[in-house]
């Protein structure tokens, strides 16, 4: 069963993306969440999951130290980090795509990307 880990420090945002993704549960697609970096890297490393969307602003952990820690310390290249975040500025995106982030997508986001880059991802067919 796929797997798609959503981590926000933000209880609202992980709720609106998992009500946007909630529609690949139907195609079998397990929808698992943390609300900050450390749980994060406990789930990826005991779950696995195919993707990781992944908030960089977390207190404690951030999600640039996530990702850098999953991609390039644990060497997990093969998830797929979607890094999502308000900060729009070009070295920002440098930062993620630096640490070994797959894509950048800034707040605000359209739910339709989100969910057509995850069924992408996943190769899962949507309609």
């Amino acid at each position: 069963m796929p797997k798609i880990l959503i981590v926000d420090d933000e209880p609202k945002m992980r709720m609106l993306l998992e009500e946007t993704l909630e529609k690949l549960e139907d195609e079998g697609v397990d929808l698992l969440t943390a609300g900050n970096g450390k749980d994060a890297l406990e789930i990826i490393m005991t779950k696995k999951p195919e993707l990781v969307i992944l908030d960089v602003r977390m207190p404690g952990m951030s999600g640039l130290e996530v990702c850098n820690t999953v991609k390039n310390v644990l060497g997990m290249k093969d998830i797929y980090v979607l890094m999502l975040t308000a900060n729009t500025q070009e070295v920002d995106k440098q930062k993620g795509i630096d640490v070994g982030a797959d894509i950048y997508i800034t707040k605000p986001f359209h739910p339709e990307e989100i969910i057509k880059k995850a069924a992408k991802v996943l190769e899962i067919e949507i309609y």
